[in-house]
């Protein structure tokens, strides 16, 4: 290949997905020490990219703009940047589109009929069992990018860990007494652990660890908060939504977080805090390819399923009835999520 001086990777969508990506981004970085990096993304996530030593550039793409008027400027900014290469890990039609007019030479993305012919490299999938950053290092491979790297990783400023002390005091917590954190929402109510066994789970912490429990939400949480607060019996801390960056400070100073299957996960893993990922219809050798390993301690990091029939599902509606509705959620019992916590914070000593 000839010499590639500037590169952009994009993975336009899904806070969990870019975070999975920032192995990639590591590797790309030690294959192209010289090269000017750029990444592409949805506004909110990308800013999780934001301090990364391993990018030059940032670039956001707005949805919340009409798109009559976003994708009109997010080409002309990426033609005005004339980079030589654009890696596309998404590959659906409207970043397949941006990929073609980005006026790069080499174009990167999956081979789709149809789209497919608008990239110059395409990449076919073997149908071989992998996790996400595997799946991610495929994109890379024309470029001669090996995979060095498999620790994700957010970059957090010691001004970002200061304000999230200070905002956990606004909040009555204090940021010097251990902290547990839960997180019971997700994208589909199939990833939900019942939210009876999370407000069961913040008593027994309390009860039985003497630690604080501090649940944070997303956007459509509400109703999942609202059930957990009108039925936990002690003193449990619920914060507000908060945007990603002050987010992933917050959770970087819990003892172990817990949360289910969403991207809110991915980015307490990334910032080093002991992580418990609750799985149902989804694969967790997939979406949480994690070492077991982080900055606290070894093998921090454990995701908890139970076998069912039905596994793995993929669906975001369980369609089962009666007793054997959500499954594979309900057979985890709250004292199985105790005793891994509990797991977790002796590592943490260590």
């Amino acid at each position: 290949m000839e010499t590639v001086r500037r590169i952009c990777l994009s993975r336009i969508k899904f806070i969990g997905d870019v975070v999975l990506t920032t192995p990639v981004i590591r590797s790309v970085r030690e294959h192209f020490p010289e090269a000017h990096i750029a990444y592409l993304g949805e506004r909110e996530a990308v800013t999780l990219l934001q301090n990364n030593p391993d990018l030059d550039e940032i670039l956001s793409f707005d949805f919340s703009r009409p798109v009559v008027l976003e994708q009109p400027r997010v080409i002309f900014e990426l033609r005005a940047k004339k980079f030589d290469v654009f890696v596309d890990f998404f590959c659906n039609p409207r970043t397949a589109l941006l990929a073609r007019t980005s006026g790069a030479r080499v174009r990167i993305g999956k081979e789709v009929p149809g789209r497919g012919k608008l990239y110059t490299h395409r990449i076919l999938d073997d149908g071989k069992p992998k996790s996400a950053i595997a799946f991610h290092y495929q994109y890379v491979e024309p470029l001669g990018v090996k995979p060095r790297s498999w620790q994700t990783k957010i970059f957090l400023k010691e001004e970002e860990l200061r304000e999230a002390r200070n905002y956990l005091k606004w909040q009555d917590i204090d940021p010097s007494r251990p902290m547990i954190g839960l997180h019971p929402g997700a994208t589909w109510p199939a990833k939900m652990w019942p939210w009876e066994k999370f407000a069961d789970l913040a008593d027994r912490i309390r009860a039985k660890l003497g630690m604080q429990v501090v649940v944070t939400q997303g956007p459509r949480d509400f109703d999942v908060i609202k059930n957990i607060s009108g039925r936990v019996a002690g003193n449990v801390f619920f914060l507000p939504v908060v945007p990603l960056r002050q987010l992933a400070a917050i959770l970087s100073l819990m003892e172990v977080y817990v949360a289910n299957d969403n991207g809110t996960m991915h980015i307490g893993v990334a910032v080093g805090t002991p992580t418990i990922g609750i799985f149902g219809p989804g694969e967790e050798n997939i979406w949480f390819p994690y070492p077991g390993s982080s900055d606290r301690g070894t093998q921090a990091h454990i995701a908890l399923r139970k076998d069912v029939a039905c596994h793995p599902c993929h669906l975001d509606f369980c369609n089962r009835t009666g007793r054997e509705y959500m499954e594979c959620m309900n057979l985890l019992s709250v004292d199985e999520v105790l005793q891994t916590i509990q797991s977790r914070l002796h590592l943490r000593r260590q």
